[in-house]
């Protein structure tokens, strides 16, 4: 089978293992280690390395492409993925793996929730065999995949020998956030807990990574890509139509013309038939506006604005870590937004529902995950939430 990239990381220490496989000759390992010393595992020595483009990756193939292995190594405060679940969803996308059926998983040493599948490869349209494995540890999740013409019996044994020699060195993390930690600052991040444990961040970090250059490219990419923001500016311009404007401003207009247009005077149970007699909308857009209505009608014009100001909370976190503000700017902004959610709200349950029924009318769909990853934050021994919402909040920086 052809590779499926070129060129890979130098090769380091061989070692003094022999494992029968590959057929019945002997093996020489070797450790391979990834370009940032993060993890290494040893293969046949007689392979060679292949740039994967990633430094925290190990790729080595035989000479002619056929056969191979490929280490991947995720730092989870870089990667936003979904589980092992979503790592497997990844991995056979990445490298076109299919019919993936699952097999007894090698014993690695400090990985947990390893899981190992039998499956398909397909590169530069030639089919191969494969195994795929996946775990995780603390720091990073993994995903592993053999790929060759045909694997038999000793070439498992050779890739499930190869697996148990992984190792992992995980680097310390560098953080140039300088401000210590505490109950007001853990205010902020539970303001925006939800979107932050989405995105498979630390929610008990101010902006949810630590404070570097990794980060920085990654949230610059981020605010790009979504909000248009790349520099201090528009991260200000943004940020002063968050805290003034929003989402809820449209809302309580479109609300306001519902009700002039004789929803308020309407019974509850006959408010879906109305809106389908007097707007152009089907059935589930319909109960959608009956619904936010009814928010409208507890909450007026903070009906979203938990939806708003969560968001902005996430941003200014954000922009930290981007380098587009400074650490006090960007705590001194948070404590005035924290301060104004407490004088519109009065539990993180009613700024919750407030960000949720904002959620619906943005995006137009259910808010029922968020509402689930809401319930498992609350009940989670960490929770965010553990923190008071009528907390006096203290400028502590």
């Amino acid at each position: 089978m052809k590779k499926l990239k070129r060129a890979w990381i130098a090769a380091a220490l061989l070692v003094a293992v022999l494992l029968t496989g590959c057929g019945q000759r002997q093996v020489t390992l070797k450790e391979f280690t990834s370009a940032d010393g993060a993890v290494s595992m040893s293969m046949n020595d007689k392979w060679v390395v292949e740039d994967m483009g990633v430094d925290s990756w190990i790729a080595a193939f035989t000479e002619d492409g056929s056969e191979g292995i490929v280490v991947m190594q995720m730092p989870k405060n870089l990667y936003n993925i979904d589980g092992i679940e979503g790592l497997k969803g990844m991995v056979e996308e990445s490298f076109t793996a299919s019919d993936a059926t699952a097999t007894q998983a090698p014993a690695i040493p400090g990985l947990a929730s390893v899981e190992a599948y039998n499956c398909v490869v397909t590169a530069s349209g030639v089919r191969g065999e494969g195994i795929t494995v996946y775990g995780e540890t603390d720091y990073a999740y993994y995903g592993i995949v053999y790929a060759a013409k045909k694997i038999s019996a000793g070439k498992t044994e050779y890739f499930n020998n190869a697996c148990t020699t992984l190792k992992e060195t995980a680097p310390e993390i560098e953080n140039a956030a300088t401000v210590e930690s505490t109950d007001t600052i853990l205010w902020f991040d539970a303001a925006c807990a939800v979107l932050t444990d989405i995105n498979g961040w630390d929610y008990t970090m101010f902006g949810g990574l630590p404070a570097n250059e990794d980060s920085a490219a990654i949230v610059q990419s981020l605010l790009s890509e979504w909000w248009e923001v790349t520099d201090k500016a528009s991260a200000q311009e943004n940020m002063e139509w968050l805290t003034a404007q929003g989402h809820r401003v449209e809302f309580a207009d479109s609300m306001a013309y519902l009700a002039e247009a004789g929803l308020a005077e309407t019974a509850q149970a006959d408010r879906t038939a109305f809106v389908l007699e007097n707007f152009d909308v089907d059935e589930q857009e319909a109960q959608n506006y009956v619904d936010w209505y009814a928010a409208y009608e507890q909450l007026g014009d903070n009906a979203i604005a938990g939806w708003d100001y969560s968001r902005a909370m996430s941003l200014l976190g954000y922009y930290f870590i981007a380098g587009y503000y400074t650490e006090q700017e960007a705590l001194d902004a948070s404590l005035e937004l924290a301060q104004t959610i407490q004088g519109a709200f009065d539990s993180w349950d009613s700024f919750m529902e407030s960000y949720f029924v904002g959620y619906e009318y943005w995006a137009e769909e259910s808010s029922q995950e968020r509402r689930d990853v809401y319930a498992d934050l609350k009940a989670a021994s960490d929770s965010p939430y553990n923190v008071d919402f009528n907390l006096t909040l203290e400028k502590s920086w």
